[in-house]
């Protein structure tokens, strides 16, 4: 029987969530970090109305999707690519600049994926630690290899919920060696852009800076994500990646989504809301729960064993949250931020959880 590669072999399948309520129980679903609200209706008309041009192949280089993105940043249209997710862009940006002998960096708890994207290189990867659950720029800069080739850093960080400065970015930028590509994931990027300057201004022959619509835009199911690229590194890119990776449909609604930047907004005011509520609600009854500028907070435990008894007591209830062993925290959860009610049911559960278990 023919055999995949082996580094393929040895990668452990995708884990699928179990979100199978209980018999008479309404799913509560805050594991996904999907928006707490659906896409601009805007979005939904532009792509209903171009379903009838779907005999024919999309636009190969979302030319009106790059130019409404670049007058929204004032960035150049050219150095955007887009992909299916911006995790389609992170395992492109890996396949092409990594592999056997040239290794991949990030930090201790970094969205998992970009050990997914490594995998798939056949690359090494390294891991930094964090401090508190944040980036470590030195701890960064001290994990650098001779073959480190690209460095992976989330921020904000998924699942921490933490952020470092733009200051801090351009410090690790200027400690790399100018043979290492720095990528920038800002896939929560909408919820934080009014606490520091953009990174656009970042970009340059060894650094790209990626963005998604599935989060502050509310646009998961249409997969679209995007970044600037250096010219160089995007002429690369674009050879490892599908021509036709997005839909019409995702294209024409991400565009509607992109112009409707009022709502986009509204959704990132009502989610900052609802999160800083949580937060000091799970601190009130004894969390420990991180300062997050996303659309999800991490709940930490006493260890692995009290974090899995207090996510059964919550799944028993059709509640379900995230665990994060993935991510180096076996001993945490991360619940995003859903609908008021539905957020107040998950925290209501875990408090319900908290006093039967000290009894």
């Amino acid at each position: 029987m023919t055999k995949a590669l082996p580094h393929v072999e040895n990668m452990s399948p995708y884990a699928l969530a179990d979100m199978t309520a209980p018999a008479g129980m309404r799913l509560v679903s805050l594991s996904q970090n999907e928006s707490l609200r659906g896409p601009s209706p805007k979005a939904v008309a532009a792509a209903a109305a171009c379903l009838i041009k779907g005999g024919n192949y999309p636009e190969p280089d979302w030319f009106d999707l790059r130019h409404a993105l670049a007058d929204l940043h004032g960035i150049p249209a050219q150095g955007i690519l887009c992909g299916s997710g911006s995790l389609d862009l992170i395992a492109c940006v890996a396949r092409a600049y990594a592999g056997p002998d040239r290794t991949v960096l990030t930090s201790a708890h970094a969205y998992p994926f970009f050990r997914t994207a490594a995998q798939m290189a056949n690359a090494r990867l390294d891991i930094a630690p964090e401090t508190d659950c944040c980036v470590d720029v030195d701890a960064l800069l001290a994990g650098v290899q001779a073959d480190t080739a690209l460095v992976f850093v989330a921020n904000p960080g998924n699942p921490t919920g933490t952020r470092i400065p733009k200051s801090e970015l351009l410090r690790l930028r200027a400690g790399l060696r100018d043979d290492i590509l720095l990528v920038i994931d800002e896939a929560y990027g909408e919820f934080s852009d009014h606490m520091d300057a953009p990174c656009w201004d970042m970009v340059e022959a060894n650094c790209i800076v990626l963005r998604t619509l599935s989060k502050a835009y509310s646009m998961a199911g249409f997969r679209v994500g995007w970044g600037l690229f250096p010219d160089v590194i995007a002429g690369q890119v674009r050879k490892v990646m599908n021509p036709n990776n997005l839909t019409s449909a995702s294209q024409a609604a991400a565009v509607a989504a992109v112009l409707d930047q009022t709502y986009m907004r509204e959704t990132c005011t009502m989610t900052s809301g609802i999160r800083q509520q949580a937060i000091l609600s799970l601190r009130s009854i004894g969390f420990e729960v991180r300062d997050s500028v996303t659309n999800f907070v991490l709940i930490l435990f006493a260890d692995e064993d009290t974090a899995s008894q207090a996510d059964a007591a919550l799944s028993a209830q059709g509640v379900f949250l995230r665990r994060q062993q993935g991510a180096g925290l076996p001993h945490a959860l991360r619940m995003t931020i859903g609908p008021e009610p539905d957020t107040q049911k998950a925290i209501d559960h875990l408090e319900r959880w908290k006093r039967e278990a000290q009894t």
